[in-house]
């Protein structure tokens, strides 16, 4: 098969499935990707990259600014599709992630080649998301900025043969009138990886904490509102006086990689620290870290706790559950789609921390009564999340795109 990836990131939601397509030497697998970094490569893909030139002023409008964007992505993309055609590359299939603006051509350049689109959420002023971790509302100016947003979305679920979604509750987002077009099918946990071992201490270059008697862990790309970062510092205070012998090990970057910024261009990390005395000693702020020293972070964890607005659900919570991590994580309608409160995990309060450190704290003084639910959080991975499940189901999805003749009706299970 000759199958063509489109991500400006690389390898994105797409790393576990062109890798298991790549691992065939008689597919020949293409990704488009704006990413550069030569130490990021998958064998048997060939990488493909494409440079946008750097908008000017006067784009000073938002709207502008990210429609322009959007177009530079698609006409980047367009141009690398029309060299691939001129050498007589056709695609059978062309999978690409929207909301970039970088697959909105894909039709036009090859018109009966199935594309399949990856949608990950849907922006409008309405979205459960917006203003959630604030408690307001956004203005009609915020509304019209998140409606333009899905501009390109939109593009791509009307051009789009098929289309996939992490969850059901990222689907529910999406317009009712394309659900027909969506199935819901997550990128995969790769549960022979993130495994347990709750032999395992925590022992880092630079951080030994392998005599801690209790552990805490937080996780995230980046520490902001959107991921409940601001309420889990607050719950620190509180959850290590009612703790003497726990420590508490934060994974991340002070960046906002959704939502708003701080208007004087601080970081939540640096303002909330500023507000909230944390003891140095038991509190570990740790810069993002290799798969195997994560690994080793969730793996050693007495309590793993995920926060999340109404949003995107994030893959460290269920490789957290994966490594049979007791996790505490907000009572939120995505969260809620995985974890069952007393069965699987535990349901916090986002909005309290006092309610978030005695949550956890519970948790740690009774770990016998937690070791069933850390049985049952891997198990609900592996019945719902396991990569070799979700590339079984990928690859379906994949096989009967590129058997069915252009206009044929899909339908999908």
């Amino acid at each position: 098969m000759r199958i063509v990836f489109i991500h400006p990131n690389f390898p994105a939601q797409f790393r576990h499935l062109a890798g298991y397509l790549g691992r065939n030497p008689e597919n020949d697998v293409r990704f488009i990707t704006a990413d550069s970094r030569p130490e990021w490569e998958i064998p048997g893909v060939k990488k493909i990259v494409y440079q946008t030139l750097a908008l000017k002023d006067p784009l000073t409008i938002p709207v502008i600014k990210q429609c322009a964007a959007n177009q530079q992505q698609a006409e980047a993309v367009a141009g690398v599709l029309i060299a691939l055609s001129r050498q007589q590359f056709v695609p059978d299939l062309i999978v690409g992630a929207s909301g970039w603006g970088a697959t909105a051509y894909v039709k036009d350049v090859f018109p009966k080649t199935p594309f399949l689109g990856y949608f990950e959420w849907y922006y409008h002023g309405g979205s459960p998301n917006v203003g959630f971790a604030e408690k307001q509302p956004p203005v009609l100016k915020e509304r019209m900025v998140l409606r333009n947003r899905s501009l390109s979305i939109l593009s791509d679920l009307t051009a789009c043969d098929h289309g996939i979604c992490p969850t059901q509750w990222q689907k529910a987002q999406f317009p009712e009138i394309f659900h027909s077009k969506l199935s819901v099918c997550h990128e995969g946990i790769n549960t022979a990886f993130f495994k347990p071992d709750h032999r395992k201490k925590l022992a880092l270059p630079g951080l030994d904490l392998s005599g801690a008697k209790e552990l805490v862990t937080y996780t995230a790309r980046g520490f902001e509102p959107y991921r409940g970062f601001p309420g889990f510092i607050q719950s620190i205070p509180f959850l290590l006086e009612k703790r003497p012998d726990a420590h508490v090990v934060l994974v991340g970057e002070d960046r906002v990689c959704y939502g708003r910024e701080l208007a004087n261009g601080q970081g939540y990390k640096e303002f909330m620290t500023q507000k909230v005395d944390l003891d140095p000693a038991r509190v570990h702020f740790l810069a993002p870290l290799p798969y195997g020293l994560y690994l080793n972070v969730l793996q050693a964890s007495t309590v793993h706790v995920y926060l999340t607005v109404p949003f995107v659900l994030s893959w460290s919570m269920l490789e957290a559950m994966a490594c049979g991590c007791l996790v505490a994580a907000s009572d939120t309608p995505p969260v809620r789609e995985v974890v069952q409160d007393g069965a699987n995990g535990v349901l916090v309060d986002f909005f309290s921390p006092r309610k978030i450190a005695q949550k956890v704290a519970a948790c740690l003084e009774y770990p016998s009564f937690m070791a069933p639910i850390r049985q049952k959080a891997r198990q609900t991975i592996l019945d719902r999340f396991d990569l070799n499940r979700m590339l079984k189901r990928q690859m379906g999805i994949l096989a009967q795109m590129i058997s069915q003749q252009p206009g044929e009706p899909r339908r999908f299970g």
